[in-house]
């Protein structure tokens, strides 16, 4: 059962949106709603505040060989080692090490930042932070203007200023200190800690990012309280100003031009291995970030799925074939959800099928 691929059930949670979800998944009719703008892939992550009743929100189920369905978790926890390996757990214990979402803004995502590992552990105890990376994979053709994103300070931008503005509640004069970008699909985009940052309405993309779901706005505690319907319990004043110093200071103010600011996040993908079956190229690797990586794999024949030593999380972007590993073999098509353990022998692919391959800290290229 630990040798071979495993199938994730799909989910969709939180937030305005989803139509370009269901979609993608062949779903009909595709309806936005206001709840299902986000879909976790093969998630062992819990939300930072889960709905009341549900506190394994985030997490993913799985259906395993024997026909079983289980939190994804849960079949971790029941034999850890032989599902991860050794090599994975020395670096990520027995969480995954990443997590992989489907984002689809029927309406442009807040303002935001997430914190560097170093002020996330100051900060929160946490041993995560939340670098991350989009991958525009679609882009709704319905929006009063095209696909974009808000991405990095402009040039000058100091905390002074971005300051100023937070404390007034100018939540449009914020948005202007940072560059606005227009999308095409194909493209990829590295989100580093501390980088002011918006998903624009029109968006459909996938999002690789380390297993956090710290997330910081862009206004004070009570404007956010209302604007994002959290409930943060009574309001003290020693508890907006631990949330101001939390959030200003998670924000890295490093601005540069607009020419500067693409070079520095739009990231162009690397072929690494490829041959008459295809090529596999690196979307988001090394040069980007330790922390996670992922890979896309395009077959017409016959390929290996790369046995890195650490389990995968993986998404038929296109396509159809089937996986063949020692024992049996496994029918796939266009936006399936999979789970690979770490040791899975002869595991190949077979098809006319385009592969997302996520991968944790450690794997090499």
């Amino acid at each position: 059962m630990y040798n071979q691929p495993w199938k994730l059930v799909q989910n969709r949670i939180r937030g305005a949106g989803g139509r370009e979800i269901d979609k993608f998944r062949g779903i009909t009719p595709p309806i936005d709603d206001e709840t299902g703008s986000e879909a976790w892939i093969g998630s062992v992550t819990r939300v930072e505040k889960p709905p009341v009743g549900k506190p394994n929100y985030g997490c993913s189920e799985v259906i395993l060989p024997n026909g079983k369905q289980c939190f994804l978790f849960e079949a971790i926890e029941a034999a850890p080692e032989e599902i991860l390996g050794q090599t994975h757990m020395q670096k990520n214990g027995t969480g995954l090490g990443m997590l992989i979402k489907y984002l689809d803004a029927q309406r442009q995502y807040g303002l935001q930042c997430h914190p560097t590992r170093p002020w996330a552990k100051k900060m929160w105890n946490s041993d995560y932070g939340k670098e991350e990376s989009w991958f525009v994979i679609g882009t709704r053709d319905d929006t009063a203007e095209p696909a974009y994103i808000l991405l990095g300070f402009k040039e000058g931008v100091t905390r002074e200023e971005w300051e100023k503005y937070y404390y007034q509640g100018d939540l449009k004069a914020l948005e202007n200190l940072c560059h606005k970008i227009p999308v095409q699909v194909g493209e990829t985009y590295f989100v580093g800690g501390g980088c002011p940052h918006a998903l624009g309405e029109g968006c459909f993309v996938i999002e690789v990012q380390e297993p956090s779901d710290i997330t910081l706005g862009a206004l004070p505690m009570r404007e956010t309280a209302k604007l994002w319907h959290i409930d943060y319990g009574e309001i003290t004043p020693e508890a907006e100003a631990e949330y101001n110093e939390r959030l200003l200071g998670a924000y890295v103010y490093d601005g540069c031009t607009y020419e500067e600011n693409l070079k520095r996040w739009r990231i162009p993908r690397k072929i690494f291995r490829e041959g008459a079956w295809g090529t596999e190229s690196i979307v988001i690797g090394p040069e980007q970030t330790s922390f996670f990586s992922f890979t896309e794999l395009t077959v017409k024949g016959e390929a290996p799925i790369r046995n890195t030593g650490f389990p995968q999380v993986a998404i038929v972007l296109e396509g159809s074939g089937k996986l063949v590993y020692d024992g049996g073999e496994m029918e796939i098509s266009k936006a399936d959800e999979l789970f690979f353990p770490y040791h899975i022998p002869n595991h190949r692919v077979e098809g006319d099928v385009k592969l997302i391959l996520c991968h944790p800290e450690g794997v090499t290229y």
